[in-house]
Formats: C-alpha cells, structure tokens, sequence
C-alpha cells in the first residue's frame, strides 16, 4: 500500500509516496525551501508544489512543527505566527483539488514511524524521540502509545527555550564545535531524563545522519541514547502512516 507524505519543516518541505508495508520511500523525495514569511499560503504553494511532483492524486498525510488538533495548528514555533488557528487539513485539501489530507504533529509522525518501522521497534517502555533540526522536536511513548504534542523542545534550560540552545540549527548558527554542542545536548537530555525517566532516547532530525560526531561524546545519561534508523525520512513515513489510519 502507498500512501503520500510531506514534511512541513522551519527551513524545508520534503515528500514522497511511502511504501507503509516496508516503511520506505518508493522514490526519492523532493525537497522545496520553506519560503520567508512562512504564511500559511505561501507553505501550501510549496506541498503543493511537492506533492504536484509526482502527480499523486491519492491521500495524503502532512506533518507541521507545532500543536496540531483535529487537524487545526493551535502553536507556530518556526514557522510564522499567522498559521495558529489555521485548519491546515482543510486549506491543503481544498488547493490540492479536494484530497483527502490528514496533519499531524511533525516530530509525532517521525516517532510513530521509528517506533513502527525503527529504532524503537518492540519497545514497551517509555520512550522518547528527539528531533534536532530548526528546532527541537519531540514524541513521547509509553506502553507503544504516543502522547501528542508534547513538545518538549520548549523546556526552560539556563533561562531559554531549550530548542535554541541545542538544536542543530543552534549548532549551526553559533558556529559551535561538536564537542561544545554535545555538552549542550546532554544538559537538555540530562533535564528530559529528570522529568520523564525514558528507556531509550531516540535522536532525530537531518543531523542524526552525523550521529557518530556527537552522540559518544554524550556522558552521564541513564537511557539508552541511539540515532533514528529512518533518519530525516521519519516525518514523511509518519505522515503517511497518519494518512492510511485516519
């Protein structure tokens, strides 16, 4: 079965259609750069555009970097303000000619994706997904079930939000070293740890791909720590799995 799914992020959105029995692209995705001002009509233009690529016609499962429920943003980290309070289901719908689309959360559909298909396959305790890109994502498990909108990139760490301290765009723009950004990310797993107590964390996002740069320089977390085996494909695999259960 293949259902479509596009990753709406702070800095890109990316999609392809999904094989949901082997929790893989069938083609390589396309990637377009989220415009400046993100409004919520100039995004559509781009998962229009996305989407348009491949001449999907079918469903299609969306992610968004904020609070989503039924299918309506109620938070917009980074992306413009403008899209809280926006039904996103139904404005992507209506441009791509009446679609059936179904939203969710951006970092819950890259968990959903590596707790079906990934790293946290088989595993019944708490576990909790990361995602260090723009900002900080996150997905919460316990038992297999997932706790929506958690968002725990927005946890006070040293007087700011965390996300803008540990991200990788935090990285990135600070020019940080990776031994000086890993001792930032242990200090936010450190306070996630305190909070929740998770078995495994799992860290996501378009850097898990450099996890060997700085994952072994992380020290004195109890939890397992491990990179996303779908890496920055999760969001789209989750997205579409959204899609075919909705």
């Amino acid at each position: 079965m293949q259902i479509f799914g596009v990753d709406i992020g702070g800095s890109g959105i990316k999609g392809a259609p999904v094989d949901l029995d082997r929790g893989d692209l069938t083609e390589e995705r396309h990637k377009v750069l989220t415009p400046q001002p993100s409004t919520p009509d100039a995004v559509v233009d781009g998962v229009c555009e996305v989407v348009q690529h491949f001449g999907w016609t079918g469903p299609v499962g969306a992610t968004f970097p904020g609070v989503i429920t039924n299918g309506t943003a109620r938070t917009a980290a980074n992306v413009d303000k403008s899209w809280i309070g926006t039904d996103i289901q139904k404005l992507v719908s209506e441009r791509l000619g009446g679609t059936k689309v179904t939203v969710l959360n951006d970092a819950d559909a890259a968990g959903v994706a590596e707790m079906h298909f990934g790293a946290g396959r088989g595993r019944t305790g708490t576990v909790i997904l990361l995602t260090l890109g723009t900002g900080i994502g996150s997905a919460l498990f316990t038992g297999g079930r997932l706790v929506p909108n958690t968002e725990l990139g927005h946890l006070e760490l040293r007087g700011h939000d965390a996300e803008k301290k540990a991200s990788s765009k935090a990285r990135e723009d600070e020019d940080l070293s990776w031994e000086h950004w890993a001792r930032r990310v242990q200090k936010y797993l450190a306070h996630v740890e305190m909070l929740f107590s998770p078995e495994l964390f799992i860290i996501g996002g378009g850097v898990s791909r450099k996890s060997q740069k700085f994952l072994p320089l992380i020290e004195g977390i109890s939890a397992e720590i491990v990179p996303a085996q779908l890496q920055n494909n999760a969001g789209i695999v989750g997205a579409a799995m959204a899609a075919a259960e909705a």
